[in-house]
């Protein structure tokens, strides 16, 4: 607060006069300055009000709320004379609230019907400039309210979006109230007739600029009778009687600039209009099929005008007809604006020219077309990056949502066209769109925002967003307040999280804390804002260094919460995967146990495998699969349901994606590590869907429903169900033809588990006659299971190899045998006591083959690297397993792979010990 302020706040009082030269305040005004802090009290008056400026309205206000010398500032007539309600809701007894200070406003910018309706209890009998999008359900009465109390109106401009429910009647209405309107700018329009615009002409007498753009039908002739026309706007208005226009229109005397794109205008009407009108210098005609058939046309004849079209040099045309330079290039538009040319008509035509061209570009970047490619990537792009700079906001935003749009492909898929993502890098995009997101107009964040979140899609510009500080500011935004700012901030944060070299930055910068932060301020309202703050937590989960900042940061709270509560199916789908990703890294974090223990977190999952929506299944499937991994995660999820909604969902995805496949065979199989669980999955149907996923053509389907009929062949009474519900051919397939080696290992085990005769008893259970037709059934699939597991050990029995550890003792002879048969995966497998036991045991079956598999289960299992070896070694030793692979490797009988395998235990168990001692 400066001295000058003090003195004018205590004139005003009543009380005891406040000295401007406080001892104590100068004493710690002084202390402040000595730390190097700028201390508010000393601000000048025009600064403060400098800053005020920079705020939102609602944060003015609330600024001004807090003492009476803000109270004062915040109340200046400068700060209200521009007014942008577009970022928050705006209502009646916020505009109530307002009007003491909108008696000067001039210039107004809001979105929505309700905003509208609000607008006239804000009082302000001086506006000049109204500008409003989401216009849809604005209606005629509305409209005309509003040019009954705004008498001064200069300028109205409602759109891109259509106003369907606004009609003549409001046009006609305006049109008296209004007498000073010099542009009228409307998108949608159903029907202009031509009462309402012969009233323009007649009433509006200033009128220079109309614009009905992607009207349905609009009166020609009507339109030649507005004789003060300087600029006219047609672009994408249906139904236009182009033999009547260019007979008509030439002869409006001041008009100089003409918008026909995304019409069906030909050739010959073009060629009539630059003929025949004296004033008209600028003709904008893109996008605009008919024309753009006849490669023939050409516009170079007509001096002094210009054609704006697809097949002519824009730039090019601009700098010859403006500044007698065709040299300019993409500089056209800057050097205007750095010019010191007073050029009435140019000063005109510019602006204009950058509104439609803005407008018209948005409008073919949204709704794209065949033929354009080369357009976007030699001109489009850079036009709508030299747009990025004008001097008009509106401009500014439509330019960079066009960026946004133009490079979409599937918006579904998040595909970008390269060609053009890397157009808009060559010429400096990066770089423009980071100077507009650190504007202090929101409107421009947002934008601004979603083309970097957009572009961001390509590597290439992700790295360029990177380098040139674009995560710093988008971390930053991601703190606003206004909600449309942060969700297109975390949606960059979210492209940009998919690069592994980004999600440190990503953290670094604060961006995790204001992601989870993001999710906590709107739990309750926005989509939009909510998928995306949890799409970019799931990438940066998948880290393991970052997974654990963002359980830190309070993300397994805010996620679980979204699972719980959350009904939109994007939201769903993110909040699983970003749990599934956290709960990934069980080995080197306690992330895993952290969600299983939030409350609610495993019930919340369960019920998301029930969803109509695919994705949010097969995330929730994914996360319950990685939560099984903990013990007592295993055993909740049970309670919680989860063995009979994932034997559902399996039974229910035999035509589904691959991902949702591996992920409802992977949750079964992660729980089947139980035994309790194991008997309950057979119980309630598990089986069967196991094994038609068995079957499936996907190489990770393959693996998770063998992994899961592997662990439930554990059980007898699985086995048999797996026999009677044909598993037997499925496991024997995997087994000899599966391209993935774990398949086809677990399937061999799966098969080992249930012909070493441990079935047997429950297959005699009934009549004789059935025991008899039951024991002729499983002899047969024995025979086919053990001469499939026999052909699958030997695949990795290289008779060399062996012939030469058989003759030798050498550790080398030993390790070459070794390398031959490992499965690097089958490293990652965790085998319990009681199945280290049983392949133990199954060293003395009678079987040779099921021997030789046994020895070469428990080979995988220990060697020396594998994530478990020195657990399962430790299993082993605890059940003397020593003596019977010594017995195994000594046998007479035993065939040779037995043996070799056997001594190859035997020494890595040797090598386990001796570092367990180390």
């Amino acid at each position: 607060m400066s001295r000058r302020v003090r003195r004018k706040v205590a004139r005003k009082s009543k009380g005891n006069v406040v000295s401007g030269s406080c001892p104590e305040i100068q004493d710690e005004v002084s202390d402040l300055k000595c730390q190097g802090i700028v201390d508010w009290r000393c601000l000048p008056d025009d600064t403060v009000i400098q800053l005020l400026s920079c705020l939102s309205y609602r944060d003015r206000a609330s600024f001004s709320s807090t003492c009476r010398t803000w109270r004062f500032l915040g109340s200046s007539p400068c700060l209200w004379t521009s007014l942008d309600l577009r970022s928050n809701r705006f209502d009646a007894s916020m505009a109530s609230s307002l009007a003491l200070r909108c008696v000067h406003l001039q210039k107004l910018r809001f979105r929505g019907a309700e905003s509208a309706d609000a607008i006239i209890h804000l009082r302000a009998r001086n506006l000049r400039e109204l500008s409003g999008d989401y216009c849809r359900k604005i209606t005629d009465a509305t409209l005309a309210v509003i040019g009954a109390r705004h008498e001064l109106l200069e300028s109205l401009q409602l759109g891109p979006d259509f106003c369907e429910r606004i009609s003549s009647d409001a046009i006609k209405a305006v049109a008296h109230c209004c007498p000073r309107l010099n542009k009228l700018r409307l998108s949608g329009i159903r029907d202009v007739n031509a009462d309402a615009i012969n009233a323009l002409a007649k009433h509006c007498l200033m009128l220079t600029d109309i614009g009905f753009i992607d009207c349905l039908n609009v009166d020609e002739v009507a339109l030649g009778n507005v004789s003060s026309l300087r600029f006219l706007s047609v672009a994408g208005t249906s139904a236009m009687k182009w033999g009547v226009v260019s007979h008509l229109w030439h002869e409006l005397p001041n008009l100089i600039g003409l918008d026909v794109s995304r019409t069906d205008i030909g050739p010959s009407a073009v060629a009539r209009l630059l003929a025949s009108s004296q004033s008209l210098r600028v003709l904008c005609a893109l996008n605009c099929p008919i024309l753009e058939e006849d490669t023939s046309f050409s516009a170079s004849k007509y001096k002094n005008k210009l054609l704006v079209s697809l097949f002519t040099d824009i730039f090019k045309g601009l700098g010859s007809l403006f500044f007698d330079d065709e040299k300019k290039g993409k500089n056209v538009f800057l050097d205007w604006r750095n010019s010191k040319n007073n050029d009435k008509g140019l000063n005109e035509i510019i602006p204009w020219l950058e509104w439609m061209l803005s407008h018209t570009l948005l409008r073919s970047a949204e709704s794209p077309q065949q033929g354009l490619d080369n357009f976007w990537v030699e001109q489009g792009a850079a036009l709508l990056l030299s747009l990025m700079q004008s001097s008009q906001e509106d401009v500014q935003e439509r330019a960079a949502t066009g960026l946004a749009t133009f490079v979409v492909i599937d918006d579904e898929n998040a595909r970008i066209d390269c060609g053009r993502a890397e157009a808009v890098m060559r010429d400096g995009g990066i770089r423009l769109l980071l100077g507009l997101a650190k504007s202090w107009r929101e409107g421009l964040q947002s934008e601004a925002a979603k083309a970097i979140a957009n572009l961001s899609v390509n590597a290439n510009v992700a790295k360029a967003v990177a380098d040139e500080g674009g995560i710093d500011i988008l971390a930053g935004l991601a703190r606003s307040t206004n909600k449309l700012v942060a969700e297109e901030a975390a949606g960059g944060l979210w492209n940009l999280s998919v690069g592994e070299e980004h999600k440190g930055a990503i953290a670094e910068a604060g961006g995790i804390q204001a992601l989870v932060d993001l999710i906590f301020k709107w739990s309750s309202s926005g989509e939009g804002v909510l998928e995306r703050a949890a799409g970019a937590l799931a990438n940066l989960a998948a880290d393991d260094k970052c997974s654990t900042e963002v359980a830190v940061a309070g993300g397994v709270h805010a996620l679980v919460m979204l699972a719980r509560n959350c009904k939109f199916e994007g939201v769903q789908e993110q909040a699983a995967r970003a749990l599934a990703n956290l709960a990934a890294h069980g080995d080197s974090n306690t992330n895993n146990a952290a969600v299983g223990q939030e409350a609610g977190a495993l019930e919340a999952l369960v019920q998301l495998t029930r969803s109509p929506h695919e994705g949010v299944r097969q995330e929730a499937a994914g996360a319950l699969w990685n939560l099984s991994f903990d013990d007592r995660n295993r055993e909740a999820i049970a309670a919680a349901g989860g063995v009979q909604a994932l034997v559902v969902l399996a039974q229910s995805c035999s035509n589904a994606s691959p991902g949702l496949q591996e992920r409802a065979a992977g949750a079964l199989w992660g729980l089947s590590v139980s035994e309790a669980n194991s008997i309950a999955i057979g119980r309630e149907g598990g089986v069967a869907p196991l094994i038609s996923l068995a079957r499936s053509e996907a190489e990770d389907v393959h693996e998770t429903a063998a992994g899961a009929l592997w662990n439930l062949a554990f059980n007898p009474g699985n086995a048999l169900r797996i026999v009677e519900e044909g598993g037997v051919s499925a496991l024997v397939d995997l087994c000899s033809s599966s391209v993935s080696k774990m398949a086809r290992f677990m399937a061999a085990l799966a098969l080992a588990y249930m012909f070493d005769g441990r079935m047997d008893e429950f297959a005699l259970v009934g009549t004789s006659s059935e025991s008899i037709s039951k024991s002729v059934s499983l002899d047969g699939a024995r025979r086919m299971a053990l001469k499939n597991i026999e052909s699958f050990v030997l695949m990795f029995s290289d008779p060399q190899a062996f012939a030469a550890a058989a003759a030798s003792s050498a550790p080398a002879a030993l390790a070459q045998v070794t390398e031959g048969a490992r499965i690097q995966e089958a490293g990652h497998l965790r085998c319990s006591g009681a199945e280290i036991g049983r392949f133990v045991t199954m060293l003395r079956n009678p079987s040779s083959i099921l021997k030789a598999c046994a020895a070469f289960a428990l080979l995988q299992f220990t060697i020396p690297g594998g994530r478990h070896a020195t657990h399962h070694a430790s299993l082993m030793q605890n059940a003397g397993a020593a003596r019977v692979l010594r017995g195994a490797a000594a046998a007479a009988t035993a065939p040779l792979e037995a043996k070799i395998f056997a001594r190859i235990v035997l020494r890595n168990l040797e090598y386990h010990q001796i570092e367990h001692k180390v």
